[in-house]
């Protein structure tokens, strides 16, 4: 199969604790779909340069000899985690270049890119990384952001929906997900009272209605995938990190009804990514 017809699996490491998580989740992914995962590791500072920002001189030297070590954990990483599901088509490739432009370009070309929740510079596991936070404003690909210590492998896949066009594609993301993880689905719609003028029930009924025709035909092409749905009014983040809590994996959109052209990341989906104790989905379009 050529690379364009199975494009890679791609996962940012720098040698920290919660990039070997992203690699042991990259890897497991790619095993499974008989994909090639890909392991970068780019040197210089883990931001774009811009106006106020300063350029500082980088010890290359050290940084190589850093990125050797930390491809070669993390190609140990990937084996070892596969090794039961299968040979693992694996590249790594050390990068003189700050992360966020490489990751980004390169997810020009991939599947889905993988990044942990923060690297080595982060203050607290609750506060996402610069690199994380960009990259999920930015890809050109879905991007997985992976949390370091849970694990929630028997929970279901939980999928936000509100009709929008960037939720037709975390559905469709959500689906092959569950498929593959041989999980349940649980589809989440909510919906508010402001600025209308009809009953809670006939407001409900809608919202029920937009869930059915946001899944319509997904049963016949995933039939072997189990769907509850869960339609309330309420907001939207509250109720998919609360229903995610257990959760394998949650996908949303990278915004919804509420956005506008251009508009980068939603307020529901920097919520999730933000609040969520398990691995989280962007649902961005591929270039």
């Amino acid at each position: 199969m050529s690379a364009s017809n199975n494009p890679p699996v791609l996962v940012g490491v720098d040698g920290s604790s919660s990039a070997l998580a992203a690699v042991r989740w990259a890897a497991t992914d790619a095993a499974h779909r008989h994909a090639p995962l890909h392991i970068v590791y780019a040197i210089g500072a883990p931001m774009d340069f811009g106006p106020g920002l300063s350029v500082q001189y980088v010890d290359y030297d050290g940084y190589r000899q850093e990125g050797r070590k930390a491809l070669e954990t993390a190609r140990e990483t990937a084996v070892a985690t596969t090794s039961p599901i299968g040979e693992l088509d694996l590249e790594t490739d050390l990068v003189e270049a700050p992360p966020i432009p490489v990751l980004r370009d390169r997810s020009e070309s991939a599947r889905l890119l993988v990044v942990g929740t923060h690297g080595l510079g982060a203050f607290s596991r609750m506060i996402l990384g610069s690199v994380s936070t960009a990259l999920a404003r930015h890809a050109g690909c879905p991007v997985a952001v992976i949390p370091e210590t849970t694990d929630h492998s028997g929970g279901p896949v939980v999928v936000g929906v509100d009709g929008s066009p960037r939720s037709v594609h975390a559905v469709e993301i959500a689906f092959d997900e569950a498929a593959h993880r041989g999980a349940e689905l649980v589809a989440v719609h909510t919906w508010s009272e402001f600025f209308r003028y009809a009953s809670r029930s006939e407001m409900q009924e809608e919202a029920e209605e937009l869930l059915s025709q946001s899944l319509a035909g997904y049963g016949e092409k995933y039939p072997e995938v189990p769907v509850r749905r869960v339609v309330v009014e309420d907001r939207a983040a509250k109720v998919l990190l609360e229903v995610g809590q257990s959760a394998q994996l949650i996908v949303v959109g990278s915004h919804g009804r509420g956005g506008f052209a251009g508009m980068t990341l939603g307020s529901v989906s920097q919520a999730v990514l933000h609040g969520a104790n398990v691995p989280v989905i962007i649902a961005r379009a591929a270039s």
